[in-house]
């Protein structure tokens, strides 16, 4: 069920059978020549809808603004400062706890992110604490790519140049949700170089055309297709096992 699209009694009703809500989150950044700008948000949202298809899960809206402040050098990148970024978690999470929900899954899709909504569970449960309040909500952080079996099948898929952005898993995982929108260019070098990433003109100096360590060319949406059925397959697993606990 997709929580926009469901009428607040719909709500109440799925709270009688799960506590549990699932919430896709990313970034709004560039992704290379040919990557979409919404990809870090676009691949969590395209997973966890096709997973409420053959499932019973609840799919809130989805967060697509991160901490994205490296790639600001690149047009129609959007960022939130750590502090506001967390801010804007804690009261995603304490909106939907206070309707009863008391498993709240993140499913992310940028790992610029990691951090910083981390910190913002440890704030959530560190407000719980002093207060002395009794066991509360509980917060998962699952990057969609570490669901169980789909970077095994990313490895198999792309066996070099896969790199650590503007992958071509994440790429692939577009073309397939959204065919007309598949881009083409001529990459130089074919597998972009690594490194650090700091602040936003050292990333632009080190990675002209925004690409780390991959080679997104070889994305098709008949690959992304494989890695989306995997990533489903995980993402039910997981949200269950995180259910129960």
């Amino acid at each position: 069920m997709l929580l926009a699209l469901a009428t607040g009694a719909e709500i109440e009703a799925h709270l009688e059978r799960s506590k549990t809500v699932v919430i896709p989150i990313g970034s709004n950044e560039q992704h290379g020549p040919t990557g979409l700008l919404g990809t870090d948000w676009l691949c969590p949202e395209i997973i966890a809808h096709e997973a409420q298809k053959t499932s019973d899960l609840l799919i809130t809206p989805t967060f697509n603004i991160g901490m994205a402040q490296h790639h600001l050098d690149f047009p129609g990148t959007i960022a939130l400062r750590p502090s506001t970024f967390m801010a804007a978690i804690g009261d995603w999470a304490r909106s939907l706890a206070h309707h009863g929900f008391t498993r709240l899954y993140f499913l992310n899709g940028h790992g610029g992110n990691v951090a910083t909504i981390e910190a913002a569970f440890s704030e959530m449960y560190a407000e719980a604490s002093f207060a002395g309040r009794e066991r509360g909500f509980a917060c998962r952080l699952r990057n969609w790519w570490d669901l169980k079996g789909v970077m095994p099948l990313a490895s198999r898929l792309f066996p070099t140049g896969h790199g650590s952005h503007a992958t071509p898993s994440e790429i692939a995982v577009t073309q397939w949700a959204y065919p007309d929108s598949i881009k083409s260019a001529n990459y130089a070098p074919q597998i972009a170089p690594t490194g650090p990433i700091r602040e936003a003109r050292d990333f632009r100096a080190r990675y002209a055309d925004g690409r780390m360590g991959s080679d997104p060319g070889q994305a098709s949406p008949e690959k992304g297709g494989e890695l989306v059925a995997k990533a489903v397959e995980g993402l039910i697993a997981d949200v269950a096992a995180f259910s129960a606990a």
